[in-house]
Order: structure tokens, then sequence, then C-alpha cells
């Protein structure tokens, strides 16, 4: 986690707080490296979590080529993304081919509900990671209606429209 920044706080604290942030990244990146594991940060809104020190994806990938290390990647969260930047099409055209996405989450917006519901289209974003060939994982995290199991019957209706059953 990036961590919280005061709103008072000046361009040099800020500063200040994103150097310490990237030298134990850096650190910590060593260290997973030597154990074969990736590092994930994430930019979250400021609506959800205010202050937080990462909040565009343009930061978390400046910070990930400032470390350097090939097993700190960035987490994209198409809900963040979406409230903050929105235009997520043109963000996974520009993001995923760079190598630095390890992990995309998703979630309805604006509630963080499921995907069948609000102004995210679920069945455009899967054909566009599909058509650029992202081969890594996609983790759900949002607040189910009405349970888990219920909470991922959208999941069947995605399938039913690429025709792919259920």
């Amino acid at each position: 986690m990036a961590g919280l920044v005061r709103p008072d706080a000046t361009p040099a604290e800020r500063a200040k707080h994103r150097d310490t942030y990237l030298t134990h990244l850096d650190c910590a990146a060593e260290r997973a490296a030597a154990a074969g594991i990736d590092i994930l940060i994430e930019p979250i809104n400021g609506r959800d979590m205010p202050g937080y020190l990462l909040s565009t994806q343009a930061e978390a990938h400046a910070v990930v080529r400032e470390v350097g290390a090939s097993n700190l990647k960035v987490q994209l969260d198409l809900y963040h993304c979406q409230i903050v930047e929105g235009d997520l099409t043109a963000t996974l055209r520009r993001d995923l081919p760079t190598g630095r996405v390890g992990h995309l989450q998703i979630a309805g917006v604006p509630d963080r509900g499921e995907l069948d519901r609000g102004e995210l289209d679920v069945h455009h974003l899967f054909d566009v990671i599909d058509e650029l060939g992202f081969d890594g994982w996609t983790g759900c995290e949002y607040n189910p209606r009405a349970g888990t199991s219920e909470g991922l019957r959208w999941l069947s209706d995605h399938r039913s429209h690429r025709g792919g059953g259920a």
C-alpha cells in the first residue's frame, strides 16, 4: 500500500513520502524476487480513500519504471480507474501491452457491485482484454447484492453473451 498523505502536505512532504515509498518498494521487490514472487501496486480513487498517494495509472506505471524491478507490477483495478480517469478501453490498450500490468481487478461502477449494472460494459471490456492477449488473472472485488454465488450470476450471463454457455 502506498499510504495516505495529509491533505495539507506540501509538495516537498509529498515528494518525501513518495521517495520513501520507492525505497521500500525497491527493497521489497529485491526480497520478493529472491523467492520468485511478484509485487503489485494499486492506484486507488480518492473518493473511496481520500489522500491515497497513488490515484492514477500513470503514477503507478511511473513508480514501476523508476524502481525498475521486473517483478514489480501494477494492479489495474478497472473500478478505481473508471472513477479517476474513465476511458478504460484506451487505458487497457495503452497499459496491457507494456507488460507492467500483473493483475486486473473489476467491480461495478459507481456502487462497487456486480458488473451487470452501472456504467461499465463488461462484455466490451473483456473483449478488449482478450484482443490484447492478457494472460494474467482477473479478480472480482465487489460487494455482491445477495451473496457470493448469486453475485457471480453476471458471469454466466457474460459467457452466454459470448456464446460460451453458462
